[in-house]
C-alpha cells in the first residue's frame, strides 16, 4: 500500500466518489433527507413506549429507537426487558407505522434481534469487536456503527471496512460523543468528525445528541449543530417522564422539548439541504 494512501479501501472516497445512499423502508439515510430516529434509550413498559411513539410519530419521525437488551456499565443497572421488549417495539412500531432501530449486543443475539428490527445499531463499545463485525457483513440489513467512545476517526472507519468487506454495504456511522480529558459533559462531541469524514468516506454520518453530552438542556442545541455540521441524521432520546427513566434520563428529552427541536429543524433543514419527512402534527392528538 502506498504511503499516505487510506487504509479503509471501501469505505474511502477513492473507491466510491459519489455518497451511498440507503433506503430503508422508503426512507433514505444519506440523501436529501434528514434522517430522524428518536424513542427512549431502553423500552421500560407497553404505557411508557406507545406514549413515547405516538408523540415521536406526530412530528412526521420514521424511525423509533429503543434499547431491548441493554449493555450497562454496572451489572445493577436495568438491563432491559429482553424479548419483551423487542416485542412491545414492534407493537408499538406497526401500531404507528414506524421503523426499529435497536442494539444488538454480540453474536449470539444476532439471531433472536434480527427479526425485529429494520436497522441493526451497534453499540459504541462493539466497534471494536472484529469479530462480531466480520459476521454483521454478511448481514442484509443496514447496520447503524456507533463511534467507540475512545476511538480515532481512521478506527471508527475502519471498523466499517470489516461490515463493508463482508459484503454488506449498507453502513450508516454515527458520531457519539469520545472520552477526553474534560468530565463537565457525559462525552466530548466531536463534530469536527462529522465534517472529515463527509470529505474522507462516501458513507453516511448521523449524530447522536443525546449520548454524546448525556445533559438534556444543551441536546436540542448540539442536534442543529450537528445538522450545520453536514449530518445526515440524528438519533435522539425521548422520554415521557425522564426523571423516572430506568435508563439515561438525564439526557432524554421531554415530548414538548422533542416536538420543539422538530419545528426547528424544520427551518434548519432547508438551509443544509436537507428536509425533513412531512410533519403529521394535525393528524394526531397528543393530548
Amino acid at each position: 500500500m502506498a504511503q499516505g494512501e487510506p487504509t479503509y479501501k471501501l469505505a474511502g472516497r477513492g473507491s466510491k466518489p459519489q455518497d451511498t445512499v440507503i433506503d430503508v423502508k422508503g426512507h433514505t439515510v444519506g440523501g436529501n433527507e434528514l434522517f430522524v430516529i428518536a424513542g427512549p434509550c431502553a423500552v421500560e413498559s407497553e404505557a411508557q413506549l406507545f406514549e413515547i411513539t405516538k408523540a415521536v410519530k406526530s412530528t412526521g419521525v420514521s424511525f423509533l429507537r429503543g434499547g431491548a437488551f441493554k449493555p450497562r456499565t454496572s451489572p445493577y443497572s436495568f438491563q432491559g426487558l429482553k424479548e419483551e421488549g423487542l416485542h412491545l417495539l414492534q407493537q408499538a412500531a406497526q401500531t404507528y407505522d414506524l421503523g426499529i432501530v435497536t442494539e444488538v449486543m454480540d453474536l449470539s443475539l444476532l439471531d433472536t434481534v434480527y427479526p425485529y428490527t429494520d436497522i441493526l445499531q451497534i453499540g459504541s463499545r462493539n466497534m471494536k469487536n472484529y469479530h462480531f463485525l466480520k459476521a454483521l457483513g454478511k448481514t442484509d440489513k443496514p447496520i447503524l456503527l456507533k463511534r467507540g467512545m475512545d476511538a480515532t476517526v481512521e478506527e471508527w472507519l475502519l471498523a466499517a471496512e470489516y461490515i463493508l468487506n463482508g459484503g454488506n454495504e449498507q453502513v450508516i456511522l454515527c458520531e457519539r460523543g469520545i472520552r477526553s480529558f474534560d468530565t463537565t459533559l457525559r462525552n466530548t462531541l466531536d463534530l469536527a468528525s462529522v465534517a472529515l469524514v463527509k470529505e474522507l468516506s462516501h458513507l453516511p454520518v448521523i449524530v447522536d445528541p443525546s449520548q454524546a453530552t448525556g445533559k438534556r438542556s444543551v441536546v436540542s442545541a448540539m442536534s442543529k449543530a450537528a445538522v450545520a455540521a453536514g449530518a445526515d441524521g440524528l438519533m435522539i432520546e425521548v422520554h415521557n417522564e425522564p426523571e423516572d427513566a430506568l435508563s439515561d434520563g438525564p439526557q432524554s428529552l421531554r415530548i414538548p422539548q422533542f416536538v420543539k427541536l422538530m419545528e426547528d429543524l424544520e427551518s434548519l433543514s432547508k438551509v443544509s439541504g436537507k428536509s425533513l419527512p412531512n410533519s403529521e402534527m394535525q393528524m394526531v392528538d397528543l393530548g
